[in-house]
């Protein structure tokens, strides 16, 4: 199974901390204000919508690409490999945001 460097970068506890504290402030903030709220979730909506509109558009795009797997899988290994030295040049990629 290839590797998918998108994941791995997710999968950080570095960074996969800073999305569960950044969640929480944002749903904390919609809680406490109502007003807040109703703008949050509009635009939730909205993204939700571009999201939709953006997939549709780039099916084209992704279909003519296809042939063209084999370079971004070259491109997503050297990117891995990146990673493998950042992780083993910074330990603190290992540890979440408040250590």
């Amino acid at each position: 199974v290839q590797e998918n460097v998108l994941q791995r970068v997710l999968q950080l506890p570095v960074v996969s901390s800073t999305c569960e504290t950044l969640q929480r402030k944002y749903s904390s903030t919609k809680e406490s204000h109502p007003l807040m709220a109703s703008v949050c979730e509009a635009y939730e909506r909205g993204v939700q919508g571009a999201g939709a509109l953006a997939m549709w558009g780039m099916e084209p795009v992704v279909r003519r690409l296809e042939p063209q797997c084999e370079s971004f899988a070259v491109a997503n290994n050297l990117a891995c490999r990146g990673l493998d030295h950042l992780e083993e040049k910074i330990p603190a990629l290992q540890y979440p945001v408040d250590k």
